[in-house]
Order: C-alpha cells, then sequence, then structure tokens
C-alpha cells in the first residue's frame, strides 16, 4: 500500500511538473519521463482546441437550423486550407526550433521563431483578403445551396476576417512545443477555449444588452476567444518568458533564414494541404446528398476532431522529441520515442473507437435530433472509427517524420494516399456504384489504414536520421 501511495505522489508530482511547464533538457531524461512532460501539456493544448469544434458545433446546432449547421461544415472545409497552411508552417517551425534548441543554440532558435511567424501573417493576410471580398462565392463554388449561403454566409465572412487569430495561434504554438515549452502552448488554449466558451452562448443567443447574432455569433466569439490566446502567447514571447524571445536583436528579416523555413515547411504545408483539399472534395460529394447529409458529416467530423487532436498531442510530442535528439546526436532515442508514443496512441485510439461503435446515436443526439441528421452523423462515426487503431499509430510515426525535417516523405504518402486512392474510391462507391453517404466514409477508412501502414515501412528504414535542417 505504501509503494501505491508513493507512486500516486510521483505520477501527481510529474502532472504538476509538465502543467507547471518547468524547464528540461528533453535530450537527456528517461524517455518514459520525456514523454510524459511533453505530452500531457500537447494533449491538454490539443484537446482545447478540439472543444473549440465541439463547442461551436453544439450552440449553433441549438438553433434548430440545418442550414446554419451546413454553413458551419462548408466554412471549415475551406478552412481547412488555412487550417493546413498554418499546420505546416507550424511543423516546419517545431522542426527548426526542436533542432536548434536540441544542439544548444537557443538564439537561432528565437530567430528561426521570427522569420516563421512573418511568414504567417502574409498567409493571413492572403487568406482574409480573399475570403472578405468572396466568401459568398466560395460557398456556392462548395455546393452550398443559395438559402445557406442567403441565411448563414456570415459565419464564413468572419471566419475568414478573423483567420490572422487561428494562424497566430497555431504557429505560435507549434514555435513553444519545438522549444519544449508544451505548457505555455497549453495555457494559451485553455485561456482561448475558456472565453470561446463563455461568448459562444451570449452572441448566439444574445443576453440582456447583447443582441442574438445568430450563428455568425459564434465565428465571433471564436475570434475573439483566439485572439485573448494570441496576446497570453506574445506575452511570453516579448517579456522574455520562455526560452524562445521576440526582442530588438532578431527582429530583422533574415531571407536566408526565411528560405530554411520555407524549405522545411513546404513539404509539412503540402501534406496538410493535400489532405484538405480531399476533404473538401469528399464535403463536395457528400452536398449530393443533401443539406442534412452534409450537417451529419459535419457533426460527426467534429466529434472526429474532438478525438483526434488530443491524439495528435501525443505526435507532437514525438515529433520534438525527434527534432531534439536529432540535434543533440542521439538518432536511436528519437526513433525509440516514436515507436513508444506510437504505441501508446493506438491504445488510446482503440478505446475511442470502441465508444464510437457503441454509442454513436447517442452522441449525434446531443447535436441534434433531426432523423435524416442523426443517421448521416451516426453512420459516419461508426465506419471512420474502424480505422482509428491505424489513425493512432501512424499519426504519430508520419510526425516523427516531420519533426526530423522529413516533411516531404509524408507529403508523398498523402498524394498517393488522398488523390490517388481515397478521392477515387470515395467518387466510384458513393456515386457510380450507389453506396451513398457509405462510400466515403469508407474511403476514408482504407486510405488512413493503407497510409498508416506505408509509412511505418518508411520510417523502420531510417533515412530520416540523416535530414540536415
Amino acid at each position: 500500500m505504501k509503494n501505491l501511495f508513493s507512486r500516486a505522489g510521483s505520477v501527481f508530482k510529474l502532472i504538476k511538473e509538465a502543467i507547471l511547464g518547468v524547464e528540461q533538457d528533453f535530450t537527456s531524461l528517461s524517455l518514459n519521463k520525456a514523454i510524459f512532460l511533453l505530452a500531457i501539456p500537447m494533449v491538454v493544448e490539443m484537446g482545447m482546441e478540439s472543444i473549440f469544434a465541439v463547442v461551436d458545433i453544439y450552440f449553433v446546432s441549438q438553433l434548430n437550423d440545418s442550414n446554419a449547421v451546413a454553413a458551419v461544415g462548408y466554412t471549415e472545409s475551406i478552412l481547412s486550407i488555412l487550417y493546413s497552411l498554418a499546420m505546416g508552417l507550424g511543423m516546419g517551425a517545431t522542426a527548426i526550433v526542436a533542432r536548434r534548441v536540441g544542439e544548444n543554440d537557443r538564439a537561432g532558435a528565437s530567430v528561426a521563431a521570427v522569420q516563421a511567424i512573418y511568414l504567417a501573417i502574409g498567409v493571413a493576410f492572403v487568406i482574409s483578403t480573399i475570403g472578405i471580398f468572396y466568401y459568398k462565392e466560395v460557398l456556392l463554388l462548395m455546393g452550398a445551396s443559395q438559402a445557406v449561403v442567403d441565411s448563414s454566409g456570415g459565419y464564413a465572412f468572419w471566419m475568414f476576417a478573423g483567420n490572422y487569430t487561428v494562424t497566430f495561434l497555431f504557429l505560435n504554438n507549434a514555435v513553444f512545443r519545438g522549444a519544449g515549452n508544451a505548457a505555455i502552448a497549453m495555457k494559451a488554449l485553455l485561456l482561448a477555449n475558456g472565453l470561446n466558451m463563455i461568448l459562444d452562448p451570449l452572441f448566439i443567443f444574445g443576453f440582456k444588452f447583447i443582441p442574438a447574432m445568430g450563428v455568425e455569433g459564434a465565428a465571433i466569439a471564436t475570434n475573439m476567444g483566439r485572439g485573448v490566446g494570441v496576446l497570453f502567447q506574445l506575452y511570453y514571447l516579448l517579456r522574455g518568458k520562455s526560452l524562445i524571445q521576440i526582442n530588438w536583436n532578431n527582429l530583422a528579416v533574415r531571407a536566408n533564414i526565411i528560405l530554411n523555413v520555407i524549405k522545411v515547411s513546404g513539404g509539412s504545408i503540402l501534406q496538410f494541404i493535400i489532405g484538405s483539399a480531399s476533404w473538401i472534395f469528399l464535403m463536395r460529394v457528400m452536398s449530393t446528398f443533401g443539406d442534412n447529409a452534409v450537417a451529419g458529416y459535419t457533426i460527426a467530423i467534429r466529434v472526429f476532431i474532438f478525438t483526434l487532436l488530443p491524439s495528435w498531442g501525443l505526435a507532437n510530442a514525438a515529433a520534438t522529441l525527434v527534432g531534439q535528439n536529432l540535434g543533440a546526436r542521439h538518432p536511436e532515442r528519437a526513433e525509440a520515442a516514436v515507436w513508444r508514443s506510437a504505441y501508446y496512441n493506438a491504445f488510446f485510439m482503440g478505446f475511442v473507437m470502441i465508444i464510437f461503435l457503441v454509442f454513436a446515436p447517442d452522441i449525434i443526439t446531443i447535436f441534434s435530433q433531426q432523423p435524416e441528421v442523426l443517421q448521416y452523423g451516426t453512420q459516419a462515426l461508426r465506419y471512420v472509427s474502424l480505422g482509428y487503431i491505424f489513425y493512432g499509430y501512424g499519426m504519430v510515426v508520419a510526425q516523427g517524420l516531420n519533426g526530423a525535417g522529413d516533411t516531404y516523405t509524408p507529403t508523398i504518402l498523402n498524394v498517393f494516399g488522398f488523390w490517388v486512392f481515397q478521392i477515387p474510391f470515395a467518387y466510384l462507391a458513393a456515386i457510380h456504384f450507389g453506396l451513398g453517404a457509405r462510400g466515403v466514409f469508407l474511403a476514408i477508412v482504407l486510405a488512413e489504414t493503407l497510409m498508416a501502414i506505408a509509412a511505418i515501412i518508411i520510417f523502420k528504414r531510417g533515412k530520416w536520421k540523416e535530414v540536415k535542417i
């Protein structure tokens, strides 16, 4: 009994250490401890990002307006391109910052972070400019009905206009993760998400002097919450309270470093864009079955994100460990970190799969009681969850490659997995062979499973250990 209490005390001490963000040398700690200290705040961080998606769709669904839910689905499918750009830049920043930290070059890590932020500003500007002026045309191009555009298009306008907040939130947190300051990234998301949860119902339904803004209120609340999170991040970067610091010495534009960030991020951006573009195509196929099908699919995807993003947290922990250990010239330790993290992730995702298979109707009912929406959402949850164990293992291995700076191998896998296999299969199965929405869901399962198996085979070959960044 004494040993049990002693072990429990040690676990709680580690959790406290992880949450507080005590500075550590992750290249010399025991591997299990390093994974634990990085993964806890990263899992919480990604969990908070996933709650953003679930909270928005929950409150919007309470409007009992399938047009509003569909508008969120179409907009998020389009914004997935933005998320791909932000996450791709972030992955490149994580890899470079982690490598510099592993080499004990903190000044170089800070300079790389600043140049990545400059790139993020340019990306957000382009997206917001296009979205503000052409959001209606983009929604129609996605297959949205004129009724969806007329009644709920304002959601797309505000999400495009405020895309700076999500771009900076993703990028800055990627910098913190690469430095091993995962606790700061976690706290930024906790703050942003907490504010969004308060503002969402107030802005959507109104309260006293606050007018009811409907689905537009969800977008405004989300941007405000994320904006406060970005201010929190900047406080740490500008006030010298983190390993990465922004000051007058590293504000200058460094063309050579920007090119290096672009080079490393290029593969990450492409792999995320390729994946996101495939989701846009799948949404376009789903639109042929009506707005209720899109609404059900949208709810299911939000629930998927809720479980996948925490899993991403563990994958990001592996990426940081790979980058830092390669910088410290410990390639075997970097590889061991990936295999161990992948095992933990697959175990977690297997548990989630069982929950979805058993309780899918109950989960979808939380968001909508409309029979057709419930039918499509339940079907999506059950079919797609069948590949969860492979997703869990594969995403860690792919992030391990990204953390090493080998961002083009996962890109090639995405090209073949999504565009050569998933999209043709989804279209043929759903439309030509009459499987309907089930054809789309089967395409997702099969493509992700095959990509995970391919990533594992490639990772075992070990060429990623020789990448220089």
